[in-house]
């Protein structure tokens, strides 16, 4: 939105918990408006235009977006020379065909069986990461410490090719960023929603119950791959760099486990995004109170998916009162059933509430998680939180 700053000075100031002209709007997913754009790059334009606050993601939600890797922007993921993956599937007539994957290493054979639903959005294919997964798969290819061996095969740091890639893509970005003066973010960055790919959430869960040595492994391959990518995202010079956590929140993980498991690992990933002079930011939309105080010790900058209405147990007054300007907020208004699904007046409520509540320092205002439905009524709604949102400006 027009005003005394820039929007890549209004985003850091309120990052940073510093005034500003205007508490700033950054849609954290926009896929209703990203399905009627061609490219990257028009997208971005037309959120400007719309007098948003875009950010321009290194790790381009379309253009990085491979099938193996659909729910993990970034670096393409490409396998190492000794892995051999085999892929097949299995026609029944009972039910859904079930799609077969194997991962072939030095140290072992990895198996995955899922269903192939009608919804199934991958013909004859199954990624490695990706939500989809988690309550389609009958075989997930973690099942056990002796299977983790094969998986640092598979987690293997970024190939040369992979790279060429990335950078040419965060060129690409870097210079529409400063064309349009916006903040350029880097990742996504993953812990232990990984976990829910490779071993299912309820049979992560479990081991972690039964067999934590198990899962102190895991969190520890998956914590050295994401440092991997981590440097090269943030070699590229992002101003935020992003990770991932869904699924990090107490919906799934006790306090004290969310220490042992995620905590340590969430530190060093913060201080090495810090180190290269870059802000972190952490993305949990429910479950998310009783890990607050853990997000503050580890020194996350801001954090995205303030959830007043399906976030479980979201305070938003609790929330600020006990980050205070230690960390940023982002978010404050449900995407779903607040503005695809309500009423003007209950739209414009929420964006009054959001900002009296969680601004107007330290706070970036934005629908969670998304807004995906393209109908015109839809849209009208959309543009009644913008609205909404300048008049408080």
């Amino acid at each position: 939105m027009a005003g005394a700053m820039s929007s890549r000075q209004r985003m850091l100031a309120a990052i940073e918990a510093r005034e500003v002209d205007c508490v700033p709007c950054s849609f954290m997913i926009f896929a209703a408006l990203r399905s009627r754009c061609e490219t990257d790059e028009e997208f971005v334009r037309r959120q400007v235009e719309m007098g948003l606050d875009p950010v321009v993601p290194i790790a381009t939600w379309a253009s990085t977006r491979g099938q193996e890797h659909r729910d993990l922007p970034g670096i393409p993921m490409r396998y190492p020379p000794e892995v051999e993956v085999r892929r097949w599937r299995e026609e029944r007539d009972d039910g859904p065909d079930i799609l077969h994957k194997e991962y072939v290493t030095p140290d072992g054979t990895l198996k995955t069986e899922v269903l192939a639903t009608e919804d199934w959005p991958y013909p004859d294919h199954v990624p490695l990461c990706d939500d989809y997964l988690v309550p389609r798969a009958k075989k997930f290819p973690i099942e056990g410490p002796e299977d983790l061996a094969a998986l640092r095969h598979l987690l293997a740091p970024p190939q040369p090719e992979a790279l060429a890639f990335f950078r040419e893509n965060a060129a690409r970005a870097r210079a529409l960023a400063e064309e349009l003066e916006l903040i350029v973010t880097g990742g996504m960055g993953v812990a232990m929603d990984a976990m829910g790919w490779l071993c299912g959430m309820q049979e992560g869960i479990f081991h972690a119950l039964d067999r934590p040595e198990m899962i102190d492994e895991l969190a520890r391959i998956i914590h050295e791959w994401n440092l991997a990518r981590m440097r090269e995202v943030l070699a590229t010079g992002v101003d935020i760099f992003v990770q991932r956590a869904w699924y990090e929140g107490t919906d799934f993980w006790s306090p004290p486990m969310y220490q042992r498991f995620i905590l340590p690992y969430l530190r060093e990933a913060v201080a090495l995004a810090h180190d290269a002079g870059a802000k972190f930011a952490y993305i949990n939309t429910s479950g998310t109170m009783g890990i607050l105080d853990y997000l503050l010790e580890a020194g996350v900058d801001v954090l995205i998916g303030v959830d007043p209405v399906e976030g479980m147990s979201t305070d938003m007054q609790a929330m600020r009162e006990r980050t205070g300007e230690r960390m940023a907020l982002g978010g404050g208004v449900n995407g779903f059933v607040t503005v695809e699904m309500g009423e003007d007046e209950e739209i414009r409520d929420a964006v009054r509430e959001a900002i009296a509540t969680l601004g107007p320092r330290g706070f970036i205002l934005s629908p969670v998680d998304n807004i995906r439905d393209e109908s015109e009524q839809t849209r009208r709604r959309v543009d009644t939180f913008i609205t909404a949102w300048q008049e408080m400006c």
